[in-house]
């Protein structure tokens, strides 16, 4: 449904003129991969409810992945990152289209950049021809607004807080924004706003998705320095030379002495951090048990979710299915 939905999209822009072929294909290679998390979270907001299940708010769901499709390309766009899903990222793969052109790696930028506003259109559009009655479309509207806000905000502050010296309340709150609202906790209310859930229900959603939502994005801070760069098709540097404002950093600086900070200044933010470099933050990391500390907290953001989801009046198969999607959003190697 999406890759067909995004492939016609994708046929019509070409259409317009040939020398779109490339950023078409972009617009493709965005949606070709993923975990389809925020589509799940947004169906089982719906089935929570007590909704039965629907092939219009499956699509109305599926417009969810559009969104993070629109968040990814504009953060590798950000953070000026080289690979996602082990293939070459959007403003890298689109420097071919524009190599004889002037300010070339520029304009493959901007390409990008353009390829994610229209990421981000298409998800409105495949949400507003769903099927659904406009009824429930109209339940569920306002939050898009709010979904879009928090989502730029949290972008917005992890640009602000780049290279600032690390803070773990700070950090928590660009995770919270940037990822766990737009992942978990938006989906979920989207879904149970379709649905009219009553405000109690659409509280505990709340409750059940933030923690999980950090969770999620912890889970993406350890793998993106521990993980295998084979399973998360990202590079282990990337962090580390951005000096980005993620927990695990700002953890290991809170408990690191005067040596230690010495030493993760002289390597954090470094464009040409190298192999050993990268090993070096990682041993200062490990040594202060920092990995460990972001694993406490990811678990005890689950815990958190799954207390709020037992208080919840859903029915037993939603119970079960969000159980397991808490699961599988914080235990996870990619």
């Amino acid at each position: 449904m999406l890759h067909g939905f995004v492939a016609q999209e994708a046929e019509q822009l070409s259409a317009i003129d040939p020398a779109l072929g490339p950023v078409a294909r972009q617009l493709e290679a965005a949606v070709a991969d993923g975990k389809r998390l925020r589509a799940a979270f947004c169906y089982w907001g719906w089935r929570g409810v007590g909704q039965p299940d629907s092939d219009a708010l499956v699509r109305a769901a599926a417009s969810m992945e559009l969104v993070h499709a629109a968040a990814v390309v504009h953060d590798d766009l950000i953070d000026d990152s080289p690979l996602r899903h082990g293939r070459p990222t959007a403003h890298i793969a689109l420097r071919a289209a524009v190599r004889r052109r002037p300010r070339a790696v520029a304009a493959a930028r901007s390409l990008a950049m353009l390829v994610g506003d229209l990421l981000m259109s298409l998800a409105g559009q495949m949400f507003a021809t769903s099927g659904l009655p406009a009824a429930y479309l109209a339940r569920a509207r306002p939050l898009w607004s709010v979904l879009a806000r928090e989502l730029i905000a949290g972008e917005c502050l992890e640009i602000l807080r780049t290279g600032a010296d690390p803070d773990t309340t700070e950090s928590l709150k660009v995770i919270r924004y940037k990822t766990a609202k737009y992942t978990v906790e938006q989906p979920l209310l989207i879904g149970g706003a379709l649905a009219g859930a009553g405000r109690r229900l659409r509280e505990g959603y709340s409750a059940y998705g933030l923690p999980l939502g950090e969770a999620f994005q912890l889970r993406d801070d350890l793998l993106g320095l521990f993980g295998d760069p084979e399973r998360t098709g990202k590079e282990n540097a990337d962090d580390v030379r951005g000096h980005r404002p993620t927990a695990l950093l700002a953890e290991t600086w809170r408990i690191a002495g005067d040596g230690e900070r010495e030493r993760l200044s002289a390597l954090l933010g470094r464009r040409d951090l190298d192999a050993e470099g990268l090993d070096a933050v990682r041993e200062v990391m490990s040594r202060l048990k920092a990995p460990d500390r972001i694993e406490a907290m990811i678990t005890e953001r689950v815990e958190e979710a799954l207390d709020a989801l037992h208080e919840l009046d859903t029915p037993p198969y939603a119970a079960a299915a969000l159980t397991a999607l808490a699961r599988s959003a914080a235990v996870r190697l990619s």
